[in-house]
């Protein structure tokens, strides 16, 4: 049975999983602005999910039916574990499970998930076995890079001859995190190789992406099956949208978005200081953003900002 990923209209775009950023709130306001093909969740512990300090993670997997489809990352290097959290992924209706095996950031990296799996091969074919088993129908992905200290043609083969459902590459490797361009042609040969291996995964790029022409530009340039946008996002709410319009440079609009912004996030309960760190997204490019946004800092509710947002004068 074909699983969503290769009934997906092409190129796919996705927003790629990012830490305390890519919560369930901003992943709607994104739906509301220009949304992608495909959401993924913030990268979430699985080491978290089955400790004493789950009701600190388990957020992590709230979704509203407007972020169809959905897939669910994790990372950890146990693979009874992964077993576990695909279960719950599955009994949670998610629309798909990505194991995290590219993330460089030290939380990650100092328990052996993330990039850490890119040095351990079998490690990775456990997990990934465990990771379908615990799955059930759900289809399994992986998002990685190129390799760890160097571009590995040997670690893009291995995946592939996994038969994953969809593998998403970050073009860069582990020890570059971002200082180098993407290497999209690198992409490109991960593609040749799929076909020449025969596999039928979706390959998504990831790098250096920052709106939907780009995307279809690289798609088109490289031959991957879509492209994903992470950084990018930041710069444009509105970088998915297929016919390049943008409301970046509209006060008003941004403002207006910021303030549904607040609300959905109320309503999540989580502390107000969290949301803070969205705001240079919204406030800037008039001539007293910055004065706005210190001041906007010193709020301690929505209701306090939202207020301060109403006198704002352009």
């Amino acid at each position: 049975m074909k699983s969503f990923w290769q009934k997906l209209p092409k190129p796919i775009l996705a927003l790629a999983p990012m830490e305390d950023v890519t919560d369930t709130v901003f992943r709607q306001i994104v739906a509301l602005c220009a949304r992608p093909t495909v959401f993924f969740t913030e990268f979430t512990s699985i080491d978290g999910l089955f400790s004493r300090g789950r009701e600190e993670v388990i957020h992590r997997l709230d979704y509203t039916e407007s972020e169809r489809p959905i897939i669910a990352q994790i990372w950890g290097n146990t693979p009874e574990l992964f077993y576990k959290a695909a279960k719950l992924i599955a009994e949670m209706k998610f629309d798909g499970v990505d194991i995290n095996a590219g993330c460089p950031e030290k939380n990650v990296t100092s328990h052996g998930g993330g990039v850490c799996l890119i040095q351990d091969p079998p490690r990775v074919a456990e997990i990934i076995e465990a990771t379908r088993q615990g799955a059930g129908d759900l289809p399994v992905s992986i998002k990685t890079r190129l390799g760890y200290k160097k571009i590995s043609d040997d670690w893009i083969r291995f995946l592939l001859e996994q038969d994953l459902d969809a593998l998403i590459i970050h073009g860069r490797t582990a020890a570059e995190l971002s200082k180098v361009p993407a290497r999209w042609d690198e992409i490109a040969k991960a593609v040749k190789l799929r076909n020449d291996m025969g596999k039928n995964t979706v390959i998504i790029g990831n790098g250096d992406v920052v709106n939907y022409a780009d995307a279809v530009a690289k798609c088109r340039k490289f031959g991957t099956d879509g492209a994903m946008i992470g950084r990018g996002i930041f710069h444009d709410l509105w970088a998915f949208d297929k016919n390049g319009v943008s409301h970046m440079d509209d006060h008003k609009e941004l403002l207006r978005t910021l303030r549904k912004h607040m609300r959905l996030f109320e309503q999540t309960g989580k502390n107000f200081a969290i949301l803070k760190k969205f705001f240079k997204i919204y406030v800037h490019g008039f001539p007293n953003a910055s004065q706005v946004r210190e001041q906007l800092m010193e709020t301690d509710t929505g209701e306090e900002a939202t207020k301060l947002l109403y006198t704002v004068k352009f």
